[in-house]
């Protein structure tokens, strides 16, 4: 039989899993999450790395996965104020369970750019 504090451990809505999946599904969060798990790295180095990523989308998603848990920011009061993002331990597991996703869409990238094209290519079918 099962207790009140066993349906809290084992949260059966679909619909907050659908929260987590938009999370992390998202453009840009997973590619940040793959930047962290080098290590910390700083706000600038971050927008570097990421190509195509604004500052401010890149300052939202930043704050979006800190609220989740995933990364940490830290404040060093130095000047210019030295500020750096580094993956939490959920984070790294994110990370674990992502990496053969964006290896996946690296491998194949030229691919899918070939089977877009081909079907860009093809003339509009009437019936569809």
């Amino acid at each position: 039989m099962s207790g009140p504090s066993d349906h809290e451990a084992m949260p059966e809505d679909p619909c907050r899993a659908r929260e987590v999946l938009g999370m992390v599904g998202d453009k840009w969060s997973l590619l940040i999450v793959r930047r962290l798990s080098e290590g910390p790295h700083r706000f600038t180095e971050l927008k570097r790395s990421v190509d195509g990523i604004s500052q401010r989308m890149l300052t939202v998603t930043l704050r979006g996965l800190e609220r989740d848990g995933i990364l940490t920011r830290t404040v060093r009061n130095v000047m210019p104020p030295h500020v750096s993002y580094e993956l939490t331990p959920m984070g790294r597991t994110l990370r674990e369970a992502t990496a053969p996703l964006l290896e996946w869409s690296l491998a194949h990238l030229e691919h899918i750019g070939a089977a877009r094209a081909s079907y860009d290519a093809r003339p509009e079918d009437p019936s569809a």
